[in-house]
Formats: structure tokens, C-alpha cells, sequence
């Protein structure tokens, strides 16, 4: 009879064996394993993840500093020169107005004279003018109040038949003197006939150091404009603060009684001159404060 070879249920699964380097336990490396490569693979992997974290945070923090910095700078260039929030305010002007005498003369005496020789038209020139000049100290005209412009250039003439012709080079020297005694004007005016000077300006009144006057003339404007910002101020039942702007500016002078004269070459000059006065002003614009009552 055939042998018939008879095989339990229960051996009928056959258990593989994990292969050396794969015992694993539920998932996980089994760490009494002969192998340690799945248990590197999968720290490994872990910590590649922990880093990627820690970037990812890194650079949102990064973001977000970057942005706060950004905001802070754009807010504070934008408050740059301004309040931070609007004021109230008021803005009046002032005018003040001094009237002061002119003290000092300003005019021009001069010499021109021309010769093809250079340096003979040079010499004959300062023959002239350096008589003006002593003179002109002798009456007390101090140097500070002496300026000369000297200029020499070739003159010419045309014509048609002869064209261009040079008739030699002309000296000129111009000089302008500020008298501050004002009693010797008819002696200065008469130093051109006396020596010959052929160039002779007119007067000009002017005051010498007008500053003080100006300080005069800004606290005036300061007052007026004070006095309506406190006017202004009570009609509309708020209370006046500090200034907290301020600008200024000058307005031209009237000069009242004053003569610009032309002298010719001959000896005399004025009897007597009036040197008039001049109006020194001063515009003012100040915003106040308003404060509530």
C-alpha cells in the first residue's frame, strides 16, 4: 500500500526568519539586532527632520524681523520734521517799521586818460589821482573807506576807409569813497575840478549799520503779532500757547528827502545837502498753539 505521509495543520505555516539587518519589532528597529544599519537609517532620517524645523523657524523669525524693522524705519521717516499728530493751531503776522537817518554819503570820483604809450598813460593817470587821493585823507577819509576799480584797455576807432585804428590804451580809475562826515561833501565834491578828475558820480544817502535798527524793527513786528494772536484767540474762546514756527522777512525801505546829484568838473560843489532818512521794516509770521479753555 502507498505511504501516506500525513503533515499537522499547524505546520503547514512556514515562518521566514527576518534576514541578518532587518529584525524588526512592530515597525521598529530592533535594537538586540546583529545589524545597526536600519536603526542609523531611521535616526538619520530624524534628524534631517529637526533640522528642516529648525530652519523653517529660523526664517520666519527672519521674516518677520526684517518686517518689523522695515515698518519702524518707514514710520519714523514718515513722522521726520512733523508732530505726530496734528495741532491746532493759529497763524498771525506782524509789521514793525523804524525810521532812521541816513549817516553816511557814497560817491565816485575818477580820471581817464588814454596815450599809445602804456606806461605814459599809467603814469599821467596816477598823477592825477594820487592828489585826489592825499587830499581826500587830508579830510579825513580813512583807506576802509576807499575803493578803487582800475582798468586798462586799447581803444580803438573805425572808419571805413581806414578800418580798425588803435588809438592808443586807455587808464580808467574809479574811486569810491564813503564819507562819513557829511559836512565835507562840498569839500570832497570840489577835489575833481581841482585836479583835473574828468569822472564824477552823483550822492547816495544810505545808513552805515543798519542792524540795530532791524532788532528795532522785529520786535515791533514780534508785539503786533503777539497782541493779535491774543485778540484772536479770545473772540474764538481758546486759550493762546507757545509759538511754534516763525519766519521773517524784509520789506524795501522808503528813503524820504534824499538827492542823487550829478557835479561837473568845475570847482564847487553843493552849499548844503540833505541826507534824508530811510524806512527800516520788518514782516513777521508766527503760529501759536491753540489750547482748549
Amino acid at each position: 500500500m502507498p505511504v501516506t505521509n500525513k503533515t499537522s495543520t499547524a505546520s503547514s505555516t512556514i515562518k521566514k526568519e527576518p534576514a541578518v539587518g532587518q529584525n524588526r519589532i512592530n515597525g521598529f528597529c530592533d535594537h538586540n539586532g546583529m545589524d545597526g544599519k536600519c536603526c542609523g537609517h531611521h535616526h538619520g532620517h530624524f534628524g534631517k527632520k529637526l533640522l528642516f524645523t529648525l530652519v523653517g523657524i529660523l526664517l520666519v523669525y527672519g521674516i518677520v524681523l526684517v518686517g518689523t524693522m522695515i515698518r519702524n524705519n518707514a514710520k519714523q521717516f514718515f513722522y521726520i520734521g512733523q508732530a505726530d499728530k496734528m495741532e491746532k493751531t493759529i497763524v498771525v503776522s506782524g509789521y514793525g517799521k523804524v525810521i532812521g537817518n541816513n549817516d553816511i554819503a557814497v560817491t565816485t570820483i575818477g580820471y581817464s586818460n588814454t596815450d599809445k604809450d602804456v606806461a605814459k598813460a599809467q603814469n599821467d593817470n596816477k598823477k592825477v589821482m594820487d592828489q585826489v587821493m592825499a587830499e581826500l585823507k587830508t579830510l579825513g577819509v580813512e583807506d576802509k573807506d576807499l575803493q578803487s576799480n582800475y582798468t586798462i584797455f586799447p581803444d580803438y576807432s573805425y572808419s571805413p576807409q581806414k578800418g580798425q585804428e588803435l588809438l592808443g590804451y586807455k587808464v580808467s580809475n574809479d574811486l569810491t569813497v564813503k564819507v562819513r562826515d557829511l559836512s565835507k561833501i562840498p569839500q570832497i565834491l570840489s577835489l575833481a575840478g581841482k585836479y583835473g578828475a574828468n569822472e564824477v558820480g552823483g550822492l547816495n544817502f544810505t545808513i552805515d549799520d543798519p542792524e540795530n535798527l532791524k532788532t528795532e524793527a522785529r520786535a515791533k513786528a514780534l508785539d503786533d503779532a503777539k497782541n493779535k494772536a491774543k485778540y484772536l484767540a479770545d473772540k474764538l474762546g481758546v486759550r493762546l500757547g507757545g509759538a511754534v514756527a516763525y519766519n521773517e522777512y524784509e520789506t524795501g525801505g522808503e528813503i524820504y528827502a534824499v538827492k542823487s546829484m550829478d557835479f561837473g568838473i568845475g570847482g564847487g560843489g553843493p552849499e548844503a545837502v540833505s541826507s534824508g532818512s530811510k524806512d527800516i521794516t520788518m514782516n513777521v509770521n508766527v503760529t501759536y498753539e491753540i489750547l482748549s479753555q
